[in-house]
């Protein structure tokens, strides 16, 4: 009669153990990877909202200056016509200081950041607004707004 012997398998091999480490590594590798590409897509979300965001608010202040449009196609100078210094601005002098602080805003918000409004003597104006920045791994990026504002 044959007498046959089971052995009893316990623990894990260490083929096994060493599957595993390389499953749950390339695991770890691939969530870290997922987790960098997230955080570079939030901060290029964040720099394209600032972008319209700041295209939008020289919108509205070409809007509010239309005697002054033909000076936003010109240069930005800090003439002190800030509200609280009760200074009586032209609206020549009210558009070079809007420029002024658009672009100090951009400046400060955006990585390399830099605006640029162009002026168009269609009628009526046409305005195009443009926000430039700098992102890591892609390059420059322009958002860019035309709005057409009517002299009144």
């Amino acid at each position: 009669m044959h007498t046959t012997t089971y052995h009893e398998q316990r623990g894990f091999g260490l083929i096994e153990s060493l599957v595993a480490l390389v499953v749950v590594s390339v695991g770890m590798i691939g969530i870290a990877s997922l987790y960098g590409q997230g955080l570079g897509a939030g901060r290029t979300a964040l720099y394209r909202t600032q972008a319209v965001y700041l295209a939008a608010d020289m919108a509205e202040r070409i809007r509010l200056n239309r005697r002054g449009g033909p000076d936003y196609g010109g240069g930005a100078v800090d003439n002190g016509c800030d509200p609280i210094g009760g200074r009586d601005c032209t609206p020549a002098e009210m558009a070079a200081f809007d420029l002024f602080g658009w672009n100090n805003q951009i400046a400060g918000q955006l990585p390399q950041g830099a605006g640029l409004v162009q002026r168009a003597a269609t009628t009526p104006p046409t305005y195009t607004i443009s926000v430039t920045w700098t992102e890591v791994g892609i390059g420059p990026i322009t958002h860019q707004i035309a709005i057409s504002v009517p002299n009144f």
